[in-house]
């Protein structure tokens, strides 16, 4: 937002001319009105919010981080948060109410109305981070045996209340799900067919017990804006939206990338997250990792005779177990985004196994091959065979590594991107140091 739109913004909310500044924001997306709030002072912030449109302050107000709608939340009164609460879509008002402290939640949950507080009660009642929890009960369905021309009559009486019309789905008379037809496809129809017969019977479904991973998987695999959500019996529950997919997508790889830099996942945004919640969520990494790193110290100290005896070895220990961490980093990455996007599945581990074996062997070749010719201009040639070895030994046991610890913590039932960066570094610090000195010991001495 320009500085001059901000200043006009800000008179017209001092000249308290809500009906100019209604007429401009009118014009504006909801994410923008979001950002311009955040962009204001306190008084200036809930002054302009309390002037939107009731539906158009609920979209505005679901844009917003949660940390954000808790403390808007705290300048409303009790008649304006219950009059927002009732205007938010059902998947965004539960997102709310699960994100907000348990106290805070109970006093908007009384604020609901009867029909809004048992939606409230159902949606919460999954499991946290189940499709369950993502879903809105807001959709048009129709039945099997209506005409185009009726169909298009409900969606027009309907549709307004819908999350999307982009899908209309087909259930029987106990709301079992039966196919799925697109707006589309409906609009450009003859009016005397039956929606029966050109409605889609192959389509993709999730349970509301389903992790919300993997409505990212199958929006994406069957390229749609929405997908139903459907109990053990095929009653159509809910759908899930693409924007509430690509959120949860966004947040999954937000913490897949925090867990490959060895940080705990925030569970907020780096902005909303304070000084003290960024050292708790690193510190204990670290500190386990320094822990580890002593098991370096102690190889060293193991040969130390060798190192006296030969001291330009030292010289040679950061370029080959900085060598060893940037390999395994490498192939943990590729192995995990590899397993999160099902490029790959648990059970291809041996094929994966014996590709990274060649892969490998052909780092190790490369690299360990012109650390020989390092070794031999800065010692000799027995010094240029001890470093091409203990690199391809380095750099093969490095790969393998970090191919098979995201396949371990799979096993294991835990998140493959825990396998991070600094983990495998560590661990090869450790690794590099034995193979290095071992191959010295039994070559030179």
């Amino acid at each position: 937002m320009k500085n001059t739109e901000k200043k006009n913004i800000i008179e017209l909310i001092n000249l308290n001319k809500w009906a100019a500044l209604q007429e401009i924001l009118k014009e504006w997306h909801e994410a923008d009105v979001a950002d311009l709030l955040l962009e204001l002072d306190s008084h200036s912030r809930i002054l302009l919010f309390r002037s939107l449109p009731r539906k158009f302050k609920a979209m505005v107000f679901s844009y917003l981080e949660p940390q954000d709608q808790k403390s808007l939340l705290f300048e409303l009164s009790h008649q304006e948060t219950s009059e927002l609460l009732s205007n938010l879509n059902p998947d965004d008002r539960t997102l709310l109410l699960e994100e907000l402290p348990a106290e805070m939640t109970r006093k908007l949950m009384d604020l609901l109305s009867p029909e809004d507080l048992k939606e409230a009660w159902h949606l919460l009642g999954y499991p946290e981070e189940s499709v369950g929890r993502l879903m809105t009960p807001d959709y048009v369905s129709v039945s099997e045996h209506l005409k185009i021309s009726e169909v298009i009559k409900h969606i027009r009486r309907v549709g307004k209340d819908s999350e999307t019309i982009n899908i209309i789905y087909v259930v029987d008379k106990g709301k079992h799900l039966l196919g799925t037809v697109k707006l589309r496809e409906v609009i450009l129809c003859e009016p005397d067919r039956v929606i029966k017969d050109i409605m889609h019977t192959s389509f993709g479904v999730l349970s509301a017990f389903d992790d919300q991973e993997k409505a990212v998987s199958i929006i994406k695999q069957y390229d749609l804006v929405a997908l139903p959500v459907v109990d053990s019996e095929g009653v159509l529950l809910g759908i899930v939206t693409i924007d509430d997919i690509l959120d949860i997508a966004e947040d999954e790889t937000t913490e897949d990338i925090q867990k490959g830099a060895s940080v705990e996942p925030l569970g907020v945004s780096y902005h909303n997250a304070g000084v003290f919640l960024l050292t708790r969520k690193r510190v204990v990494w670290l500190i386990a990792l320094i822990v580890v790193n002593l098991f370096s110290s102690g190889v060293i100290a193991l040969y130390e005779d060798v190192i006296s005896k030969i001291v330009i070895l030292a010289a040679f220990i950061p370029l080959l177990i900085d060598s060893g961490g940037n390999v395994g980093s490498q192939s943990a990455t590729l192995m995990i985004r590899a397993l999160v996007t099902g490029d790959i599945e648990m059970k291809e581990w041996f094929v994966t196994l014996l590709k990274e074996l060649r892969v490998g062997l052909l780092l190790g070749i490369a690299m360990g091959g012109l650390s020989s010719l390092l070794g031999f201009f800065r010692g000799d040639y027995m010094i240029g065979f001890v470093l091409a070895a203990t690199m391809l030994c380095i750099v093969l046991v490095a790969n393998l590594i970090g191919m098979s610890l995201p396949f371990v913590l799979g096993k294991l039932r835990m998140d493959p991107a825990m396998a991070s960066g600094p983990l495998i570094s560590t661990i090869m610090d450790i690794l590099g140091l034995l193979i290095y000195f071992s191959i010295a010991s039994a070559v030179l001495l």
